[in-house]
């Protein structure tokens, strides 16, 4: 029997059952597409189409210039890619209409100072506007249980902070540079009470924080594209991009594992590993790099049970034709 299934029909299927639907209620899967690479580009842009459509917040890492069994780059990959001031936009017009302030011509993409924008629109001040919304800002954002206390101190701070249209002249710039530069000193941030440093131990509860402050702001959910056909090659091609040893690959595979057991944790998520043939390399020899080397990986992605005749679209592991 063939185990290939269409892109387009795959695609079909990852819209109609997870981002229409499954994702958009807060739940999150992890998918593995075996692709070849030059179907790759036209996947990319039809899952970034489609994230456009529904209201997605886009996330791609590739494991050729990220590392991708550090769990901590992989999380300032992703805040490079966030707009962190349109998510604490987002939320605040959200709360000013909840609260019944006329905002239904106000766009959060279009205005950096956001109280200016909503308090003009309702004849009132600024302060006076911020002085209103500010214990619904503390309620959703600082009160959070399912963040980070130090991530949720930082999302607070922005979402308070709306003072300036120039970021060299944003009063919460540390905290950007913070969630973005591995290099921030945490000095620059204790003025805010944020004393935690990302690193390889608090790297993942940053990440879940993000992935739930995303759909906190408004956002349908996150879908991260994750490219990692880099980790499965044995010899260094010496071009320039990142190289895996076997222990590297393993930690990356480890990784996946535990996002895998965790992924009930995560909120609102669909994590895509684009790979490639090798990935499913069940051999567990010294130069071998398919998921055969971590056999905890391996039992959590394969189809234990599949039709004979037809592909199950929605199983863990696809292979895309």
């Amino acid at each position: 029997m063939s185990d290939l299934i269409t892109l387009p029909n795959w695609l079909k299927f990852v819209d109609d059952e997870y981002l229409s639907t499954f994702i958009k209620e807060g739940g999150s899967s992890i998918k593995f597409a075996v692709a070849a690479n030059d179907m790759k580009k036209f996947l990319h842009q039809e899952i970034r189409g489609l994230c456009q459509k529904l209201d997605y917040q886009f996330i791609e890492l590739d494991a050729a210039t990220i590392r991708v069994h550090m769990p901590q780059d992989i999380f300032f990959e992703m805040a490079g890619q966030i707009d962190w001031r349109l998510l604490a936009r987002r939320l605040v017009v959200q709360i000013a209409s909840e609260e019944e302030y006329t905002v239904e011509s106000i766009d959060p993409s279009a205005s950096s100072n956001i109280f200016k924008t909503i308090a003009g629109a309702n004849n009132i001040s600024a302060r006076f506007f911020l002085n209103a919304i500010r214990p619904q800002i503390e309620r959703r954002v600082f009160k959070d249980p399912n963040m980070a206390r130090d991530f949720r101190v930082g999302m607070t701070h922005l979402c308070i902070n709306q003072d300036a249209d120039d970021e060299e002249e944003y009063a919460a710039q540390p905290i950007l540079d913070w969630l973005r530069d591995p290099k921030t000193p945490i000095g620059s941030t204790r003025p805010f009470a944020i004393y935690t440093k990302v690193n390889r131990t608090t790297a993942r509860y940053f990440i879940r924080s993000t992935l739930h402050w995303v759909r906190i702001a408004g956002y349908s959910g996150t879908v991260i594209l994750l490219d990692n056909s880099r980790v499965t090659r044995a010899k260094n091609p010496k071009d320039g991009y990142k190289y895996y040893t076997r222990a590297m690959t393993m930690d990356h595979y480890e990784l996946l594992r535990e996002l895998v057991d965790d992924i009930d944790q995560l909120d609102g998520t669909l994590l895509i590993v684009v790979t490639d043939d090798e990935f499913l390399n069940e051999d567990n020899g010294r130069r071998d790099r398919g998921y055969g080397i971590y056999q905890a990986l391996r039992t959590r992605v394969m189809n234990d049970v599949h039709d004979k005749e037809i592909v199950n679209p929605v199983a863990s592991l696809v292979r895309l034709s």
